[in-house]
């Protein structure tokens, strides 16, 4: 398939869409579970038929993502996720978002002479949250042992997983990096020559250290007893130690082209775990839409979609210029206000009912015109004023560019990274669901732990070195990540579940998806393999912090026409791939009894299973 036409997909909609799609949405009664790697998903399908529930499936799924992934997440990682337990009928968000360790403060930053944190190596490292969170959401909704989830993952550590040829490319991009600064990484990734693309590869180290976590888990009695002993290994016992350790003795290269020691300890991992919350709704046509807290770009997402309520989306063309632009100047708005004023809500007093309330959007929607803006407008809820610098966002973009350019050794060579992530998605027999997005602790982020076979994440790149913002540094708070998993609810009943990889394009791809199946009608698997775009317009949440304004790319897929007008309307827009926008899966359940699921044919590797 190559341009997507009104007419390829029936509109104007005289009946329900019918369309190529590159898979079929899967239908079933039992259960389905849709990832973003063939292997994570069929792990949780056989935990599903094992008897396991939604959320055994999804830490066994989450651990083993980290083996068949490592170049989008790993064990020092972070994961947020959002569930819906069918025993209570609630739905709430496990937050396995790390906070800055207690030595990470503006003034030793500024000590080290450094104006913006760096995209890689040990000083951006937060507390790795992922684990916790993935144990915590078992203990309190699982079933089944820490041995039976982890078994999944030893075992493709230990014999080897395939590896997508993206591993490779990855590993080669940072090789000089790996030989030169990194030797422990090098040691785990370089060894024998490197994963060859598709062929099979072990983490013999890693494997070590999830059987001693088991190891110590069952030194005590019970399923819970069992699954906190295995928190306490991990965040008060070898793992935090070692961690600790690595941190302190070793001085790594990162994105300031010099080298720092990291400042996390094994007591700042003591004192940290996984929290619960209640989900950030916005009811839209008849849904309500749930996402994580401003601790993430989540709220973006709904902000969005608050601003589009005001249109009639059902009479946009979905593959029209007239969607696209409607769609990316709600976002400018939505996504400045991000900057402006999203936080962690346990230092920073977030303006989020008003942010997200009919008076407010209606007068924001009355900025979105009939051309492009290039301006960077948050807005003033409750009359509070802002601090942003987009000029300094768009001369770092620029500077980044020219060096690139130059052939100076920026990004991939010292390994910074857009933010490439994964995803999982389930629906079990008894309607329990979980939407959860594992990332960070990719492989390029910081150097491989010797004793642990992984490496520590950098979210704290993320953070302004100005205590006073509403995303400034400071210790034990939390970064705002772009990590932002979703669930939605149809007429008050649990129904869909959804979400994808792709950093700054997570809230973007995820709102159109959404919106085509609510306005046009179109099921998961259609929404997914529809040509998609993206704005770089609003200040990147990953070093160095750029913007781009006007900027919109959209799949190559789309009508040249579709080009030609979004630039007659002002936009700084371009055609990327023909299938390059998206990673999306996603798990619904219909009225009927019927679950249905889909997953992103591109990259090749996402997949949805079911029955």
């Amino acid at each position: 398939m190559s341009v997507v036409t009104p007419e390829m997909i029936g509109f104007p909609a005289k009946e329900a869409p019918s369309m190529f799609t590159t898979r079929p949405e899967i239908i079933g009664t039992f259960g389905a579970v849709a990832s973003t790697h063939w292997l994570a998903s069929q792990v949780g399908m056989a935990v599903l038929e094992r008897g396991g529930n939604a959320f055994d499936a999804a830490a066994a799924a989450g651990f083993t993502l980290q083996i068949v992934e490592p170049h989008l997440n790993g064990p020092g990682g972070d994961c947020p996720i959002i569930i819906h337990s069918a025993s209570t009928g609630t739905q709430s968000v496990i937050c396995g978002q790390g906070p800055a360790p207690a030595g990470l403060t503006v003034a030793h930053m500024r000590s080290l002479g450094q104006e913006i944190m760096p995209g890689t190596g040990l000083l951006a490292t937060p507390i790795p949250g992922a684990f916790d969170a993935w144990m915590l959401m078992l203990r309190d909704h699982g079933t089944w042992s820490v041995r039976e989830v982890l078994a999944y993952a030893i075992g493709y550590a230990r014999r080897g997983a395939p590896m997508v040829p993206r591993i490779r490319a990855t590993i080669e991009s940072v090789r000089p990096l790996f030989e030169a600064e990194w030797p422990t990484s090098a040691a785990l990734w370089l060894r024998d020559g490197g994963p060859a693309p598709n062929g099979v590869y072990a983490n013999p180290t890693l494997a070590d250290t999830y059987e001693r976590v088991v190891k110590e888990a069952e030194a005590v009695g019970g399923r819970e007893a069992q699954i906190d002993a295995a928190r306490a290994a991990w965040y008060r016992g070898f793992v935090a130690e070692a961690i600790g350790r690595f941190a302190a003795t070793t001085e790594a290269m990162d994105t300031s082209g010099e080298r720092h020691r990291g400042v996390i300890t094994a007591d700042d991992m003591a004192r940290w775990s996984a929290t619960v919350e209640k989900p950030v709704t916005l009811d839209y046509h008849g849904h309500t839409v749930l996402k994580c807290g401003p601790w993430s770009q989540g709220p973006a997402m709904l902000q969005t979609m608050a601003l589009m309520a005001g249109f009639d989306v059902g009479a946009m063309d979905p593959v029209g210029a007239d969607f696209i632009h409607h769609v990316v100047e709600a976002k400018k708005l939505a996504f400045a206000d991000r900057e402006a004023f999203y936080g962690d809500p346990d230092f920073v007093d977030v303006p989020l009912e008003t942010l997200l309330s009919a008076a407010y959007n209606d007068e924001r929607r009355k900025l979105i015109g009939p051309d492009a803006s290039l301006e960077f407008i948050p807005g003033n809820p409750d009359g509070r004023e802002h601090r942003t610098d987009y000029a300094a966002a768009i001369r770092r973009s620029k500077e980044l560019a020219a060096a690139a350019g130059s052939g100076e050794p920026t990004v991939s060579r010292l390994g910074a990274s857009g933010g490439d992530t994964c995803h999982i998605d389930i629906i079990d027999t008894h309607g329990n669901m979980v939407s959860a997005t594992p990332s960070a602790g990719w492989l390029q982020s910081s150097p491989a732990i010797p004793e642990l076979g992984f490496c520590l994440g950098s979210r704290c790149q993320m953070f302004w070195l100005d205590e006073t913002l509403p995303n400034g540094l400071q210790p034990g708070k939390r970064p705002r990540t772009t990590l932002s998993p979703s669930m939605v609810l149809k007429e008050g009943r649990p129904w869909m579940s959804f979400g994808t990889p792709g950093g700054e394009q997570q809230d973007q791809w995820q709102p159109i998806m959404l919106m085509r199946m609510i306005h046009h009608g179109f099921n998961i698997q259609q929404a997914i393999d529809l040509p998609s775009f993206h704005s770089e317009h609003w200040i990147s949440s990953f070093w160095p912090r750029g913007a781009k304004p006007g900027k919109v790319v959209i799949e190559g897929r789309y009508a040249p026409s579709v080009l030609e007008d979004l630039k007659a309307r002002g936009h700084v827009a371009e055609m990327g791939g023909e299938w390059s926008e998206g990673r999306l899966t996603g798990v619904r359940q219909e009225t009927d009894g019927t679950i249905r699921a889909g997953a992103n044919p591109r990259g090749m590797q996402g997949y949805a299973v079911g029955r």
